[in-house]
């Protein structure tokens, strides 16, 4: 979208106050220097920072500025990135809190802490993994499935807004995204988690200035959407892929959060597995779970979708991040999945471009066809606990990747400069088997059971350099522990990302070769981030163990009970030389 269109949304908003952030600040997040202002490093998601004082020949000078605790007991599961806006920090903590803090000297300057029932049916630990920034407000969600929105200056709440009943299940965990819109002028999109309590996932966009519903879209076919507060239209055809009556708790949850191209004006969203977890029960691909779809911000409407997954067995969620780039000309966007393999689509009409394995030994699918669905093998697929002898256990499969994905939420990165994706991945494959289950709401709704464990006896984790034109692993760095953080690449030649053993890294873009370390003293699920300020650039990252993996992770989580848990947000800068006498 060129200057002046964003520039037209702005003014149909409102007239934007000094020192408020505007539409066509958050279009050049991307190229920015001063700023980190949204999820992703902008709205392409790239996460590649222009900066280049630290690079592959200075990296080896960087040394802590400074690090603030977020105090308190609540320590576990710290899975976010921060936001930096003309000196002032932004970043979310587990238990639905927001801090700010002062880049200058890591001083704290307000805290908002939600007050959250007890209770919540949590899938996935207690995180949040960032906000979003917009005019004189800081926007997060709340794992009682609110979005709210605060004063960025004092931490006041001026509008918070219930999204859905979280005794059904419901809960919010994302970043959530600011697009543009003509109609409506900007508006705050969100997601919804809660697949796993049999839910129907959705879409929201909301106005900035009070959140006003203006659109709802429904992930799951057979639901009606809404937009400016009445039915809107159906997604899909009811029964079209789904039997009976289980499109009413079809799961589909988008609880990883969205991204924005302003080329063709269209929201990404990723949708996550279908409820239940036993595929038996409703065959047919069972759109659109498992799938990433494109929305159109001004009605709500899906203009395109692609399933990766289809009729999912195996929890391969679809939510994981879209990120655009530029493919030998075509307007590209890219997708690491759970299932193991790495889609190209054109981001302009979701068409299948290719698709690369990028973990090991998979073995659920044979490939992928040239239409983008997987060759499926059924061996590997969980039996049907209905033709067991009694009916209470199918037959028990190997599967690879395991249900935490080749991928989970852990953000990727791609570096213009190198063409290559630096995608977080991990090495694992789970038995799986299938049980009986029906619906009661506010009750786990899986029908399944696992188990995970290692491929390798030396590595989970995994970081690679993939050529997204042919597929092919340029490089990778293995490690011990699942790799559960997100990545960030610069101009300066660098991939940061850190480990559950608590090593913030950082490695030669080109090569893999690791150039620098240090220890934050608690396992890194965030994501790092870097931006420059009085003339010297900085990298932060939030430390602080936690997330699916201890919860979910079997035999796994058990080999690294002994990380410890913490919340930290660390900040380094460049030693400086000191001139020799």
């Amino acid at each position: 979208m060129c200057a002046s269109a964003f520039a037209l949304a702005m003014t149909m908003a409102g007239t934007a106050k000094a020192g408020d952030v505007t539409i066509d600040d958050l279009a050049n997040d991307a190229g920015s220097t001063n700023n980190v202002l949204m999820n992703g490093l902008g709205w392409n998601a790239q996460r590649f920072s222009p900066l280049t004082e630290i690079s592959t020949k200075t990296v080896d000078r960087l040394v802590p500025a400074w690090a603030m605790s977020f105090g308190g007991e609540k320590m576990r599961g710290q899975e976010t990135q921060p936001l930096v806006e003309d000196g002032v920090m932004y970043v979310t903590g587990s238990y639905s809190r927001m801090f700010a803090i002062d880049t200058k000297t890591g001083a704290r300057l307000w805290e908002y802490d939600a007050r959250l029932p007890e209770g919540l049916l949590t899938c996935c630990d207690v995180i949040n993994r960032g906000a979003a920034l917009f005019g004189d407000k800081v926007y997060f969600m709340t794992l009682d499935a609110k979005v709210v929105a605060l004063n960025k200056k004092t931490g006041k709440v001026v509008w918070s807004k219930q999204i859905d009943d979280p005794k059904a299940g419901h809960t919010a965990t994302a970043a959530p995204l600011i697009v543009p819109s003509k109609a409506f002028g900007p508006l705050i999109v969100t997601g919804v988690s809660g697949s796993e309590f049999g839910i129907v996932g959705r879409v929201e966009a909301r106005k900035v200035d009070d959140g006003e519903l203006v659109w709802t879209r429904p992930t799951i076919e057979g639901n009606v959407g809404s937009l400016n507060g009445q039915p809107s239209t159906m997604t899909g055809k009811q029964n079209e892929t789904w039997p009976g009556d289980l499109w009413k708790t079809g799961g589909g949850a988008p609880w990883l959060g969205g991204t924005y191209d302003p080329d063709t004006k269209l929201i990404f969203m990723g949708v996550g597995n279908p409820g239940p977890w036993n595929s038996y029960v409703r065959p047919g691909d069972n759109k659109w779970g498992c799938s990433r779809i494109a929305i159109d911000p001004e009605t709500g409407e899906i203009k395109w979708g692609f399933q990766t997954t289809p009729h999912d067995g195996w929890d391969y969620d679809g939510t994981n991040e879209v990120v655009s780039f530029d493919l030998n000309g075509t307007k590209a966007a890219a997708t690491a999945d759970r299932n193991g393999f790495f889609y190209v689509l054109n981001r302009e009409n979701g068409n299948f471009i290719s698709a690369f394995p990028f973990v090991e030994q998979i073995n659920w699918a044979k490939g992928i066809d040239k239409a983008g669905r997987p060759i499926y093998d059924p061996a590997h697929r969980p039996g049907d606990p209905a033709k067991s002898a009694d009916g209470k256990k199918g037959d028990m499969i190997w599967a690879v990747p395991a249900f935490l994905g080749g991928k989970n939420w852990m953000p990727m990165a791609y570096s213009p400069d190198t063409k290559l994706f630096y995608i977080p991945s991990n090495e694992w494959g789970m038995d799986l088997w299938n049980e009986p289950i029906t619906y009661k709401k506010g009750a786990a709704y899986l029908g399944a059971g696992f188990t995970i464990k290692p491929i390798f006896a030396d590595h989970i984790g995994s970081l690679k350099a993939l050529d997204p034109s042919t597929g092919k692993i340029v490089w990778q760095v293995n490690n011990k522990a699942p790799l559960w953080g997100g990545v960030l690449t610069t101009a300066g030649g660098l991939v940061f990302y850190g480990t559950p053993e608590g090593y913030l890294k950082a490695l030669d873009a080109k090569t893999g070769q690791e150039l620098w370390s240090f220890n934050t003293g608690s396992g890194i699920v965030g994501s790092p981030i870097t931006w420059e300020q009085d003339g010297e650039q900085y990298v932060s990252v939030v430390s602080g163990w936690g997330g699916a993996v201890p919860l979910w992770g079997g035999e796994v989580a058990k080999s690294f009970q002994g990380i410890p848990q913490g919340a930290m947000t660390w900040t380094f800068k460049l030693l400086k030389k000191v001139a020799s006498n």
